[in-house]
């Protein structure tokens, strides 16, 4: 028995509208989990002062691994899988969490490893007035500063800055950049510090990087060393290097003087 039209589309309307509705809602949401390179070039377009990928030229496969958060009890794991896949990586310390883990970040940079600025605590730093702002990230820098002078090593050439849950003002990038930062944020983050699974965060970072990503994980979290341990084996299978930040910005350097 066929129903009339008129019935069929009422049906068909009722069907669809709450799963057309959920797409809506949900599209956002995905683009922000997933952005798609469109959406990063446009990023990097609007914000050329900010680091979110760095193209390359075609004959380099490399990938920069930022760790946010540290030092923690993880630092050490997450070192030693680093050097076991002859990877590297640009950590973001939170400053208060330095003090009593000097020996381990000297060892971060023996193993070629980069430090970089997260200001002093783990808390949003486009809240901070200007005069906060500059002290957390002159005191964090300082303390940045004698790790690589106890190890004998320069500093990078470049300073980092990024910001405390990512999120950045005008205000924030005049002031950074007056005091001689760039502003690091990425292009393939899985939001592991709120999504717990390690397979899931692995999935994410896979699924996602190409030649010039800049990864974005995180220190002090349990689950971040399954994920690099899966993670890490897989990227070198696929032909891609792991590098610092300013290794990564360097290479890009050195193609456009060829």
């Amino acid at each position: 028995m066929h129903l009339p039209r008129r019935k069929l589309t009422r049906l068909l309307t009722t069907m669809l509208l709450p799963i057309l509705l959920t797409l809506t809602l949900l599209s956002p949401l995905y683009v922000i989990y997933k952005p798609p390179a469109l959406l990063i070039r446009y990023f990097q377009h609007r914000w050329p002062d900010t680091l979110w990928h760095v193209p390359l030229p075609r004959t380099k496969n490399l990938i920069a691994l930022t760790i946010d958060d540290g030092p923690s009890p993880y630092t050490s794991e997450i070192r030693a899988l680093l050097t076991a896949h002859r990877a590297r990586a640009t950590f973001f310390l939170i400053g208060a969490q330095i003090p009593g883990r000097e020996d381990e970040l000297r060892e971060l940079v023996r193993s070629g490893n980069e430090l970089a600025n997260h200001a002093m605590r783990d808390e949003p730093s486009r809240a901070l007035g200007d005069d906060e702002l500059v002290e957390q990230v002159g005191v964090v820098q300082e303390r940045i500063r004698a790790v690589y002078a106890a190890v004998g090593v320069a500093g990078p050439r470049g300073r980092w800055f990024r910001p405390g849950s990512g999120f950045f003002s005008a205000r924030m990038r005049a002031l950074l950049g007056r005091l001689g930062y760039r502003i690091v944020l990425g292009s393939v983050y899985p939001h592991d510090a709120q999504v717990k699974w390690w397979w899931v965060n692995a999935r994410h970072v896979l699924s996602m990087v190409r030649p010039g990503s800049i990864v974005i994980c995180h220190d002090r979290r349990e689950w971040t060393v399954p994920m690099l341990r899966y993670v890490l084996p897989e990227l070198k299978r696929r032909g891609y290097e792991v590098v610092t930040v300013s290794e990564l910005v360097r290479a890009a350097e050195e193609g456009l003087s060829t």
